[in-house]
């Protein structure tokens, strides 16, 4: 075996291929071509989308697990440990089992250089392969036409938002995202579209395909209360659904997708209406608004390009709070760090940054810059080098009945959840 330990192997392949991100299906169906030797008999959910797909992810893998299916899960990126892009049956994938996989990828790739990405995603393949599921969830990293879960034939496709983000990838306007996103569709099999405002491009790829696509509050709605929420679908309809626990109001658009997408599977993967209150009730899902209560309440979320900015700041109106609204920020360089900012302007008090722990980190000036060009007060901007001495300062400043709001990247939050000042809530 090449390397002994989860952490050589990822090192490793983040030099493997001169860059970071090579959109393309050529190298990595010829290197899983090598590997599938089994027959792929799982059914596939391929799920696509600028934001909700991990929520989505977790949703359908839990009420799955809750009706008895063995289930395999792949999301990225992780928070805090890769094993989390990795589930089977709703645990963590050990280290031995990954170290395994990769040098399987890593014999059948035969000189063929993959991305960290590609890499990951080839091993998880087999690792499910190798497991014998009846249902298997794949998140697409970007895009989805070319990313390197669709070289799966999806059983159906869940496609959950559309909104600017990866414009160098994906292209300058939704209609051009929406067809990228559209790649996961297939001839003749079932898709969904979680959002309201579809776009012309995704519409006339699924008539090109002949796909039967189902559009939120025309073919399935949802209703929600202080309480509970109710749902309706083509055949189907559930009352007195259960909350989630975390996710904000936004969640339940991706939780309305995700019973249509279980009705249209319905033949192949039955599940009842108490398997479904069963999974929202077991579901956790971090860092989606997530919410951690104490004299100052402390809002995580992973909020990291305009569209979940929107959606976070939406969910913060609809709380009431007594004192002071804190921000800790940070975010890529390669993001619209204005966009991100500008949502939440006029409701932040004060904010606290400094650059996050990852290689395409925004620095401390390129985000002051970026939020005094959204409208931020630069007497409201308690600037850091570092993301860890703003967080201590936020809680040193923090006082009983404010609240603090956590965002602008995966990087941030995963830096974050390891401060002390975290750690110790939610232990």
């Amino acid at each position: 075996m090449r390397f002994s330990k989860l952490q050589e192997w990822l090192d490793w392949q983040s030099t493997l291929h001169p860059s970071e991100i090579e959109l393309g299906l050529e190298r990595v169906a010829e290197v899983w071509g090598r590997l599938s030797a089994e027959q792929f008999d799982s059914v596939v959910i391929t799920i696509a989308g600028t934001n909700g797909k991990g929520s989505s992810a977790a949703m359908l893998e839990s009420i799955l697990l809750a009706a008895g299916y063995t289930v395999g899960c792949y999301t990225s990126p992780h928070l805090l440990r890769y094993n989390e892009r990795i589930r089977v049956n709703g645990q963590e994938v050990s280290d031995h089992s990954i170290c395994d996989a990769f040098q399987l990828v890593d014999q059948a790739r035969s000189g063929i250089t993959l991305t960290y990405f590609e890499f990951g995603t080839l091993a998880a393949l087999e690792i499910f392969a190798s497991s014998e599921l009846d249902v298997v969830i794949l998140e697409v990293g970007l895009g989805g036409r070319l990313d390197a879960v669709n070289i799966l034939d999806p059983d159906l496709s869940l496609i959950t938002t559309v909104d600017i983000d990866h414009t160098e990838w994906l292209g300058d306007s939704r209609e051009e995202i929406a067809l990228e996103k559209a790649g996961i569709l297939r001839s003749g099999r079932p898709g969904v579209f979680a959002g309201t405002d579809i776009p012309i491009s995704l519409l006339e790829r699924a008539a090109e395909l002949d796909v039967d696509l189902c559009i939120a509050e025309t073919d399935f709605s949802y209703s929600r209360s202080e309480k509970h929420w109710d749902w309706r679908g083509r055949a189907s309809s559930y009352s007195m659904l259960p909350n989630p626990k975390s996710g904000g109001r936004f969640i339940y658009r991706n939780g309305a997708a995700v019973l249509m997408v279980l009705e249209l599977l319905h033949d192949r993967l039955p599940v009842s209406g108490a398997e479904i209150i069963k999974g929202l009730q077991d579901l956790n899902i971090s860092g989606r608004f997530q919410i951690i209560s104490g004299p100052v309440s402390i809002i995580l979320d992973v909020a990291h390009n305009p569209e979940a900015a929107r959606e976070l700041a939406s969910n913060i109106q609809q709380m009431q709070c007594a004192g002071r609204t804190l921000a800790l920020f940070s975010a890529l360089a390669d993001k619209d760090i204005s966009g991100l900012v500008a949502p939440l302007t006029a409701m932040v008090d004060h904010w606290y940054t400094g650059e996050v722990m990852a290689e395409r980190a925004a620095s401390p000036e390129q985000l002051e810059q970026a939020m005094l060009a959204a409208g931020v007060a630069s007497s409201s901007i308690d600037r850091h080098a570092h993301l860890y001495d703003a967080m201590t300062k936020a809680m040193a400043d923090a006082e009983t009945h404010d609240r603090l709001i956590i965002f602008g990247s995966f990087y941030t939050l995963a830096e974050m959840l390891q401060h002390p000042a975290i750690g110790s809530l939610i232990k």
